[in-house]
């Protein structure tokens, strides 16, 4: 039993995941389908993959507020270049001006980051207020390019990206899922990982170790906007459009999934497999209770509830490890 403790607290959002998964097994009986299991999977997939570049962030003691933005202005610019690259006189086939379009848009997403980077290491501007300017200006973007309007030029086929199947799997999620598996591998066994750790936990004491802080928060910062560039381009995919006004409030939900699964606001600490629970977690709770035909506006207050419940939990447990 001594042994079987820390193993428990280590575990211990895994187990309220399980908990709630079996209440609403209980209470919601097509909870447990295949079908709705895969409906949660593909409904976290997009703002799972913007939180596990956060996490890097967070761990790196840095933060992103542009994220939500980013997924609407890459979702918009994708669809402004496929109009663009693709109109006769462009000389470019469709498939040629989608792809095309694609990459530009995580181009865009990599500068806006780099960028970010840029000003907290040249300039000393927290990330905090750097992608809080980046998060009006994305939004002011996306509006500008669309003029207000949703662009629709896409083929029948893009809409795979976001919206197919592989194996009877939703292809967002298997992205996920792979994007899971390289991160994962990225912070956990590579001296990158452990140079973002170092970085958050104690800048200073990482510099004197000969790592490059300057050089890791740009990558961090710069990898999460490309992560969000490509939500962007799924999401765009599976509403067929280019649309301004999407992923509002997405910056907060991936901020929260990441400190649900234990990574410190402090810096320093966290994990990419806790992140994962926590994605799913509140893809489980929304999803729960649309089954249950919970009211809307009752569904915000119970999320915020059971988001600050799972905090506190991981914190108690942190202190008694």
């Amino acid at each position: 039993m001594t042994r079987l403790r820390p193993l428990l607290g280590s575990a211990v959002l895994e187990i309220v995941l399980v908990a709630l998964c079996l209440f609403l097994a209980a209470v919601a009986p097509n909870f447990l389908t295949a079908e709705n299991l895969l409906n949660v999977l593909r409904n976290v997939s997009m703002q799972g993959l913007i939180a596990l570049g956060m996490t890097l962030v967070i761990i790196a003691g840095e933060i992103d507020l542009s994220v939500g933005s980013m997924v609407a202005f890459s979702g918009c610019l994708t669809a402004w270049l496929t109009g663009a690259l693709g109109t006769p006189g462009a000389g470019l086939p469709v498939p040629l001006a989608v792809g095309a379009a694609i990459l530009l848009s995580l181009a865009a997403g990599c500068l806006s980051g780099s960028l970010a980077g840029l000003l907290r290491n040249r300039f000393g501007v927290p990330s905090f207020i750097s992608t809080l300017a980046l998060l009006t200006a994305l939004s002011g973007a996306a509006e500008l390019i669309t003029n207000g309007f949703p662009l629709t030029p896409f083929p029948g086929w893009y809409n795979f990206i976001g919206g197919g199947y592989l194996l009877g799997i939703p292809f967002p999620a298997l992205l996920f899922v792979i994007a899971f598996a390289g991160t994962h591998m990225l912070m956990n066994y590579t001296a990158f990982g452990r140079a973002v750790y170092a970085v958050g936990g104690n800048a200073e004491a990482a510099r004197l170790s000969a790592i490059n802080i300057r050089t890791v928060r740009t990558a961090v910062l710069a990898l999460t906007a490309t992560l969000a560039a490509a939500s962007g381009v799924m999401q765009s995919s599976e509403i067929m459009s280019g649309t301004a006004t999407t992923a509002k409030g997405w910056e907060l939900d991936v901020i929260a999934a990441v400190i649900i699964g234990g990574t410190s606001l402090a810096g320093g600490v966290g994990r990419v497999w806790g992140t994962m629970v926590g994605v799913v977690f509140l893809g489980v709770i929304m999803n729960g209770m649309t089954l249950l035909n919970v009211n809307e506006y009752w569904q915000h207050v119970v999320r915020g509830g059971l988001i600050l419940l799972a905090v506190l939990i991981n914190r108690m447990e942190r202190r008694g490890r």
